[in-house]
């Protein structure tokens, strides 16, 4: 279905009758419309376009109701008549900007960040909030430094990629004071500084290994710490998610078992999971709406997504998960400056 099959004034009674509807979250009758929508028509009139409206299967019925409310292809073209519209480039999309930029400040770790995206989300749009956690390919050694603290244990402060730091606490087979950690940190800087860890884990500890009795007490030390200190760490889970409770308040008492679903999934992640992978292929918004996800919790909401990038490719995607009846004029720009801000914030690191 494409706009260009509504002519002007069936275009605009649908497009006031779904703003009306994401607004009061009523079926919309002609009155209401003739109101609104700023045509100089009868009710008569906008009852027989509502009337096409629904046999072309954008408008439904519910229950007795004598108004309208729009379908998941209703919705689907309102959402993209605002994309190709300068709806997008609203006044105060501009404040938006600098409030995003603030919250997302590059002088956080990539976790940190991410997990401020999510709840930036959230609270802008009163959604849930999702952004996959970002996986970097390679993780790029240039420093490490090792500190003695009390009993077994050695603090490891890494410094990877551009400038990320890592702190890490792990725990060794004995005790060892500073000259001892120095001294391995010394040689795994000058050795391996601009290698990928996995790469330092595999020859460094590979090499050890085979001739361990032959290695002096310096390189027993620093196969110790290095086989616990440079392994990569794994992410604790593959998108943070906020603001579940905002779908809690939105949510219709007709609805609750649907709602019970969407958390079902996000706990099994592996259909969310299959949805953003889809969004990281896209170029800017990608928007599901209902059945269109292909899972069934999905069927009374929308995913609205965008993949953020470093170095010009997509290192994950962000997304907002509410009804259907969410507020698209809102919440797409939102999203999409989210993800160019996150972007901006994590190539700076």
């Amino acid at each position: 279905m494409s706009k260009l099959e509504l002519n002007e004034r069936k275009q605009r009674l649908l497009m006031t009758l779904v703003e009306r509807h994401i607004r009061h979250g009523q079926p919309v009758g002609s009155k209401t419309l003739a109101a609104g929508s700023g045509l100089s028509v009868s009710p008569a009139t906008i009852r027989n376009i509502m009337a096409e409206l629904e046999e072309m299967g954008l408008l439904a019925s519910p229950h007795t109701s004598a108004g309208r409310v729009p379908t998941e292809l209703g919705y689907r073209l309102y959402v993209d008549t605002l994309l190709a519209s300068s709806t997008m480039e609203r006044p105060d999309n501009a404040r938006l900007r600098e409030e995003l930029r603030r919250m997302l400040a590059p002088d956080q770790s990539p976790q940190a960040l991410v997990s401020q995206a999510s709840r930036t989300l959230a609270e802008l749009t009163r959604m849930a909030g999702l952004v996959a956690v970002p996986r970097r390919q390679v993780t790029t050694l240039r420093q490490v430094e090792f500190l003695p603290l009390s009993g077994q244990r050695v603090l490891v402060v890494l410094v990877v990629n551009r400038s990320e730091v890592q702190n890490r606490i792990i725990q060794t087979s004995r005790e060892y004071d500073e000259v001892e950690l120095r001294q391995a940190a010394n040689y795994i800087n000058q050795t391996y500084a601009g290698c990928d860890l996995d790469g330092i884990c595999e020859g460094l500890l590979s090499t050890m290994e085979a001739d361990r009795a032959q290695l002096d007490r310096m390189m027993q030390t620093t196969l110790d710490v290095a086989g616990k200190a440079l392994r990569p760490e794994r992410e604790d889970s593959d998108y943070v998610v906020s603001g579940e409770s905002n779908l809690i308040d939105s949510a219709e008492l007709d609805s609750i078992d649907k709602l019970r679903d969407l958390f079902d999934a996000f706990n099994r992640k592996r259909d969310i999971l299959h949805l953003l992978e889809r969004s990281m292929k896209a170029d800017g918004v990608q928007i599901f709406i209902g059945r269109e996800s292909g899972y069934q919790p999905f069927e009374e909401y929308s995913l609205v997504s965008a993949p953020y990038r470093v170095d010009n490719g997509p290192m994950g995607v962000l997304a907002v998960v509410g009804p259907t009846r969410m507020d698209y004029e809102k919440v797409i720009p939102t999203v999409d400056i989210t993800a160019r801000i996150l972007s901006a914030a994590l190539t700076q690191l």
